[in-house]
């Protein structure tokens, strides 16, 4: 099963990403306990996890197709969790799926360099059309 979706090895997870999720599913369920994840054990997760989300991946993308879409949407995902045995998964990942789109919302908005410049667009056309006259120039003076 893993040849048909992977088909190649370079796919992965942060392993020290994994890790911290572990780390912090194990503190939670009990603080007191001393019970630590073996490296294989990781590795093995980390396998399960790519083939869970080329499987999903794979599935979303034939719904997709089937609805004649480019894109793969969060309704896609959905249709492949419950085509797929996994409608339990469904409520969590449209709530991830709101909360992601919530936060996208608020974020700070990136500015161009020409925001940045604090020039006016007068300003910066002037300083362009001194480059292109500059540039010009040395081009016309030759080696």
């Amino acid at each position: 099963m893993a040849d048909k979706f992977l088909g190649n090895d370079d796919l992965s997870l942060p392993k020290a990403t994994v890790q911290k999720i572990i780390t912090e599913i194990l503190a939670t369920n009990d603080s007191e306990s001393s019970i630590t994840f073996a490296r294989d054990a990781r590795d093995l997760l980390i396998d399960c996890c790519v083939e869970f989300i080329t499987l999903i991946s794979s599935e979303a993308n034939e719904i997709a197709e089937r609805e004649a879409k480019k894109t793969i949407a969060t309704e896609h995902i959905d249709k492949a969790l419950k085509e797929l045995g996994f409608p339990e998964y469904v409520r969590e990942v449209l709530a991830s799926a709101g909360e992601m789109k919530e936060s996208l919302k608020t974020r700070e908005k990136k500015t161009s360099k020409m925001d940045q410049s604090g020039l006016t667009q007068e300003e910066l056309l002037q300083q362009q059309q001194e480059l292109f006259a500059s540039a010009t120039s040395k081009f016309n003076q030759g080696p």
